[in-house]
């Protein structure tokens, strides 16, 4: 039998192991996050790729972003729904895109149980890039406010299993808050969340 202190020591020991992976973890999801910010910035800032008119160039030094918070980096239930019917989504213009409910995810945020359907374009999943590319518009309680009125985007993946990552610190705007001539989904009611969401990108100021 082990002695008792070899024992505390051993349990002492392993503790400071799970606090050092996590403290690991917790870094590599911080700087996951800080190159995502990085990479949407220098899109923004190339007059070729970004969605600002060409007088907003002249002020912008970055987009605004919430300080990160790995609070809103959620493993999320992913349930699939499969033989949806397509539908049209309405936009910020008379268009419409058609998309179709692929999934759900679920979790907890803010002691609320949240369920988000997650939505496949018909038109990407025809491309290579994207053919498993899942679109996840959603609305909280910090729109109008501290972010956009219409609500915000995250880009999700098509998982492997039954969980799947939701980092809402990768929350990003519709292309028409910067440039009206953009065509945005609208998020449906289903997606409208009763909770704040203080991370990712803020409103935009001009």
């Amino acid at each position: 039998m082990i002695p008792f202190k070899i024992q505390c020591i051993i349990l002492l020991a392993f503790g400071f192991m799970l606090t050092g992976y996590s403290q690991a973890t917790d870094s590599v999801k911080i700087n996951e996050i800080e190159a995502y910010r990085d990479s949407l910035n220098t899109e923004f800032q190339n007059p070729e790729n970004s969605p600002l008119i060409s007088e907003d160039f002249e002020n912008f030094t970055g987009l605004d972003f919430f300080p990160i918070d790995l609070a809103y980096y959620l493993k999320a239930k992913f349930v699939r729904t499969p033989d949806q019917e397509p539908f049209k989504m309405a936009t910020t213009t008379a268009e419409y895109k058609v998309y179709e409910k692929y999934g759900e995810v679920h979790f907890e945020l803010h002691d609320e149980e949240i369920v988000l359907n997650v939505y496949q374009s018909h038109a990407l999943r025809e491309t290579e890039k994207y053919r498993d590319y899942l679109f996840l518009p959603f609305k909280d309680t910090t729109n109008g406010s501290e972010t956009y009125g219409g609500g915000r985007y995250l880009e999700l993946w098509i998982p492997d299993g039954d969980s799947i990552t939701v980092d809402f610190n990768k929350a990003y705007n519709p292309y028409c808050v910067y440039n009206l001539k953009y065509s945005c989904p609208l998020v449906p009611k289903a997606n409208w969340m009763n909770v704040p969401v203080y991370a990712g990108v803020k409103d935009f100021k001009k």
